[in-house]
């Protein structure tokens, strides 16, 4: 996701935005990643396959089960592994080059956001920003970096 923003001062910005696969090791979620390992969701994957499986399996020939449960089925077995794709930290990038007379210089901006819906929605207000102000705003997700 790219856009091209002019600020009010006259310099061009890129924001971009592109998902991360792995969460960015931050301090603030250092305690959370000490134990993380994927033995536990792999796990918990093949209980609810084995008793899924054994549910339909295992019923007996004079019961009909209604097309609903099978879809109920499917449905939980997918509720995690599209909640991780939906929740997957973006890495928002504002950037420019500066002015062409040199008196403004080069900048560039990066944060994270979670989210895949939030992500779309903090690009646009921080191309608003852009544009209003000239800078991304100093109280939402970016930080200048040198």
């Amino acid at each position: 996701m790219n856009r091209l923003v002019r600020g009010e001062d006259g310099r061009d910005w890129v924001v971009r935005a592109q998902m991360e696969w792995r969460a960015p090791a931050t301090a603030d979620d250092f305690e959370h990643d000490v134990a993380g390992s994927y033995g536990p969701g792999i796990a918990m994957i093949a209980v609810t396959s084995v008793l899924a499986v054994s549910l339909v399996a295992w019923t007996p020939d004079q019961v009909r089960v209604p097309a609903w449960v099978y879809l109920a089925i499917v449905l939980v077995m997918l509720f995690f592994p599209l909640r991780w794709i939906l929740r997957r930290p973006w890495t928002v990038v504002a950037e420019t080059e500066g002015d062409a007379a040199g008196e403004r210089p080069s900048e560039r901006w990066v944060g994270t956001i979670r989210g895949m819906f939030t992500v779309s929605g903090e690009v646009k207000r921080i191309s608003r920003t852009i544009q209003k102000h000239s800078l991304p705003d100093f109280d939402g997700p970016l930080h200048p970096v040198e």
